[in-house]
C-alpha cells in the first residue's frame, strides 16, 4: 500500500478481500510497521488522526472503539492567518474533513466519558482540515483496510489554535457538543454538519481513543504535545486542484480557515 500511494495507483482488492484473517489487530500491526518504516526515513510522529467516530458505523462494523493512525510532521501543516495553500496533484482521489485538532498537554486520566475531565488534559484546541486519500478503488473499503493505508490521511491543517484555560471548561465542554459547522466550495456551502457528528463531542472522541488505546497493549499510549484530529463533523467531500475551501464553526471562538488547492 505505501508503494500504491507513492506511485499514485488504485488498488483494485483492498487486504480484507484477499484474505478473510485480515483483521485488526493485523492492521495496527501493518501500522505499527509503516510509522517505523517512516521514522527510519527521517519521518517524526506527531499525533494521531482518528477514523469511524460514528456509533452508527460501531453497529455497521461490528466496532467497539474509534479506529486510529498516526499523523507525521510532514503531513501536517499550520495555516498562516489562517490561511493555508496544499498540493494534492499526486494524490489519489482526495477528500476534506472539517475536524476539531487538539494539543495534548498530558494524556487524559479520570473518567474519559466526562468531556471536561478530558478537555483538562488538553493544551490547546484549533479547527482543521484532514485530508484524505483512499488507495482502494472506488472508496471500497473495510475497518482493517482504513487501519493499514495509514488512516487515509493524506495531509492536516491546522488553524489558529486557542489555549484551554482550565475556567474555560465546563462551558467550552457544552459547546462542544452543540456547534454548528459549515463548509464552503469556492465561497458555497458544500455540506453542513456539527461537532455534535464527532461521537455526541470531540472531547469524548479523545476520551474513547484514550481509552481504546488502553485496551491495545501493542500501541503507544498517547503522550504530551500530540495533536489529535478527532473525526469529520460534516459529510467529506471530494476535492480537486484550483479550489478554495472554507469552513466555520459556531460557538467556539474559533476564526474560518480556508485552504487553497494547488497541483
Amino acid at each position: 500500500m505505501a508503494a500504491a500511494y507513492a506511485a499514485g495507483q488504485t488498488l483494485a482488492t483492498p487486504p480484507s478481500a484477499q484474505d478473510p484473517t485480515f483483521d485488526l489487530l493485523t492492521a495496527y500491526r501493518v501500522e505499527a510497521e509503516l510509522t517505523r518504516l517512516r521514522r527510519e526515513h527521517g519521518a517524526l510522529s506527531v499525533g494521531r488522526k482518528v477514523g469511524f467516530a460514528n456509533r452508527a458505523l460501531w453497529r455497521k462494523f461490528k466496532l467497539d472503539t474509534v479506529l486510529w493512525a498516526r499523523m507525521y510532521d510532514d503531513t501536517v501543516h499550520y495555516a498562516a492567518g489562517n490561511t493555508a495553500s496544499l498540493g494534492v496533484e499526486r494524490m489519489i482521489s482526495p477528500k476534506i474533513e472539517p475536524e476539531i485538532v487538539f494539543r495534548l498537554k498530558h494524556p487524559p486520566v479520570g473518567d474519559l466519558t466526562d468531556p471536561a475531565v478530558v478537555l483538562g488534559a488538553v493544551e490547546w484546541l484549533a479547527l482543521g482540515f484532514e485530508i484524505v486519500d483512499c488507495v482502494f478503488q472506488d472508496w471500497k473499503f473495510q475497518p482493517p483496510d482504513f487501519v493499514a493505508a495509514y488512516g487515509f490521511h493524506a495531509g492536516l491543517v491546522v488553524g489558529e489554535p486557542r489555549t484551554i484555560e482550565p475556567r474555560m471548561i465546563p462551558a467550552l465542554a457544552e459547546r462542544l457538543a452543540v456547534s454548528p459547522v459549515r463548509l464552503l466550495k469556492n465561497g458555497q456551502v458544500s455540506a453542513l454538519g456539527s461537532s455534535a457528528n464527532v461521537l455526541e463531542n470531540p472531547a469524548l472522541c479523545l476520551g474513547e481513543l484514550s481509552s481504546g488505546l488502553l485496551r491495545q497493549p501493542e500501541a503507544e499510549p498517547l503522550a504530551a504535545g500530540e495533536l489529535i484530529a478527532t473525526g469529520a463533523m460534516t459529510d467529506n467531500q471530494f476535492i480537486a486542484a484550483g479550489e478554495s475551501w472554507s469552513a466555520t464553526v459556531d460557538g467556539l471562538d474559533l476564526p474560518e480557515l480556508t485552504l487553497r488547492l494547488t497541483t
